[in-house]
């Protein structure tokens, strides 16, 4: 990516812990905790699309999406990693940018959206609005 000019760090300890709340508060904290059990968001938070538990786009769709938001600074979150990285100076990354990526949950800054790319052929990628499709 850095020869699309994208500028990129690494957050750590409590700024990854920081933004992984902030997903989970932004994305999730609508869902209770009995279905978060039920569809193993423990394990891949990237369930809550896939049990369809949140309106999603999907496939193409959800590329498309991604592609066509505004990404100038983004957030790349991976399932289980004890980082998080900040892109800056991303609006020119697309979908394929992260097809060899596994269990990542791209998100901007303003946590308007989010996209993200599943370790399994057949579910995703998603693309959700926290304030929902109209």
């Amino acid at each position: 990516m850095k020869d699309k000019g994208v500028i990129l760090s690494e957050l750590f300890e409590k700024e990854a812990r920081t933004v992984n709340e902030l997903w989970d508060s932004t994305f999730a904290s609508d869902i209770s905790m009995d279905t978060k059990k039920a569809v193993y968001y423990d394990q891949f938070k990237w369930h809550i699309f896939s049990y369809q538990i949140k309106n999603c786009l999907k496939e193409e769709a959800a590329r498309n999406a991604f592609d066509a938001a505004a990404k100038d600074e983004l957030y790349v979150m991976y399932q289980n990693k004890p980082y998080v990285l900040m892109l800056k100076n991303a609006k020119d990354t697309v979908s394929t940018d992260f097809d060899s990526e596994e269990d990542i949950y791209i998100f901007d800054k303003d946590l308007t959206w989010t996209y993200v790319h599943t370790h399994e052929s057949y579910c995703g990628p998603y693309f959700h609005l926290a304030g929902g499709f109209k």
